[in-house]
C-alpha cells in the first residue's frame, strides 16, 4: 500500500527537501519538518503560499495527484486586494488567458474571512485598501496559477492557502505538522 502524507506547509518553506538556492542563506525546506525516507511531494506549493501538500512513496500516485490530465481539484483560500466585482468573478469562472495559455474554468466564491492560523510574517495591512477572501477550485496546477489568475482580473493575492487536494483537506492540521493519510 502506498504511503501518503498530508503536510500543512507554512509560509516561507520550500516545497522540496533540499535548498539549491544561494549559499550562506539557507531557507526552510520540507526536511525541516518531515523525516520520512522515500516520500516525495506530489506537486509544488510556492514558498510564499501556505497549506496542504501531499507527499507519497508511490510514483504512479504522485503523477495522478499532480498531473493536470487527471483534473484532480485543488481548492484555495485567497485573500485578495480589492473588492471583487461580479465581472471579475465571472472571468475567473470562465477561465482567463495567461502568458502560457488559457486556464480551465475555476469554481470561485466570495467567502467570509476564514478562521486560519496567524501567518508569520503577517500580511501587510493598509487602511486605505480593502481586501476580501475568495475560495477557488482549479483542476490544473501551473506555476503560481491562482496568483496569476487573480492578478489578471485585477485582484492581487495577499495570502494564499491551499485547503484541499482531491478529498484530502487541511482540516485539523496545524502549520508545520503532518499526518498519514490512508489510500485504502
Amino acid at each position: 500500500m502506498a504511503r501518503v502524507i498530508l503536510f500543512n506547509k507554512p509560509f516561507g518553506v520550500l516545497s522540496q527537501f533540499t535548498d539549491k538556492g544561494t549559499e550562506g542563506s539557507p531557507r526552510a525546506t520540507l526536511s525541516d519538518y518531515i523525516d520520512v525516507p522515500g516520500v516525495y511531494p506530489a506537486g509544488r506549493l510556492d514558498r510564499d503560499s501556505e497549506g496542504l501538500m501531499v507527499l507519497t512513496d508511490d510514483g504512479a500516485l504522485q503523477a495522478r495527484i499532480s498531473s493536470p490530465k487527471y483534473k484532480r481539484p485543488k481548492s484555495y483560500l485567497a485573500q485578495v486586494e480589492g473588492v471583487p466585482s461580479e465581472e471579475q468573478l465571472a472571468q475567473l469562472r470562465k477561465g482567463v488567458t495567461l502568458k502560457d495559455g488559457p486556464t480551465r474554468p475555476a469554481k470561485v466564491a466570495r467567502i467570509d474571512t476564514p478562521e486560519l492560523w496567524e501567518r508569520d510574517p503577517p500580511v501587510r495591512f493598509r487602511k486605505t485598501v480593502p481586501d476580501a477572501w475568495l475560495q477557488l477550485t482549479i483542476t490544473e496546477g501551473r506555476n503560481r496559477q491562482v496568483r496569476r489568475m487573480c492578478a489578471h482580473v485585477g485582484l492581487p493575492c495577499l495570502r494564499l492557502v491551499r485547503w484541499s487536494v482531491g478529498d484530502w483537506t487541511l482540516d485539523g492540521l496545524e502549520p508545520g505538522k503532518w499526518k498519514d493519510a490512508f489510500t485504502g
